[in-house]
């Protein structure tokens, strides 16, 4: 593992507990980052998808940290594989929420202080699927998607600020997302995959470091492809 150098840098990870988010804090941890996990399953549970919820876990990290430097918006949630015609308007809801309004919620209530300080890295995790929509999971492609389009409109709001926001947009690794999935589903994405195996969670984890490092400093409003070779644009 290479180093990078988070010392006296505090980091919030949504959805740390488990998959991409734990291996993300893992990486801040081993560089020396203080880092707080937002997670239902967390000691200190936190609902991303709920504004007060949100709110109340900013004011919190604020007051014990003194200060946030990171923040890694990764929580997310597959949703159902079906046809958009039969696709249930209350799954669709879910998985909006859950996908891309808690970033927003998430972005909405800690940038003020990053822009305070005159610091800060935001680091949104999207998805190649929302920039190339995979059928039967229309929910989660367009939360994807809409991932994207917040972190570029964000992160030209504060490009003077020293606060950068940036995505990545991995394609599938296996983590306990696939559970949601269905194997036909699943075997539709390794097949688009021209390394022909799923992204690695430290992987990810590895890109996601350096974005939310210093070392990232003339980089904002971007999407970083980690795809094995599928992204074509």
């Amino acid at each position: 593992m290479n180093q990078l150098d988070f010392k006296g840098r505090t980091a919030i990870v949504t959805g740390g507990m488990q998959g991409i988010g734990a291996a993300i804090a893992r990486r801040l941890e081993a560089s020396g980052a203080k880092v707080r996990i937002w997670d239902l399953d967390a000691p200190d549970k936190v609902d991303v998808a709920d504004p007060g919820s949100v709110e109340r876990a900013t004011a919190k990290a604020v007051a014990d940290l003194g200060r946030i430097d990171v923040l890694v918006n990764n929580a997310g949630i597959a949703g159902m594989n079906k046809p958009t015609v039969d696709y249930p308007v209350e799954e669709w809801l879910k998985v909006l929420s859950v996908n891309l309004t808690s970033q927003f919620l998430c972005c909405r209530a800690v940038a003020p202080h990053m822009v305070k300080a005159g610091y800060g890295r935001i680091v949104n995790i999207a998805s190649v699927a929302g920039k190339e929509g995979n059928p039967n999971a229309v929910a989660y492609s367009a939360s994807k998607a809409g991932v994207i389009s917040l972190t570029k409109s964000l992160g030209k709001e504060l490009a003077q600020t020293g606060v950068l926001v940036n995505c990545v947009t991995p394609a599938a690794a296996k983590t306990a997302i696939f559970d949601q999935m269905t194997e036909q589903h699943i075997n539709y994405m390794l097949s688009k995959i021209p390394m022909n195996r799923f992204v690695q969670v430290d992987e990810i984890a590895a890109l996601v470091g350096w974005l939310a490092s210093e070392d990232c400093s003339f980089s904002t409003a971007g999407v970083f492809d980690i795809s094995g070779g599928r992204a074509t644009y």
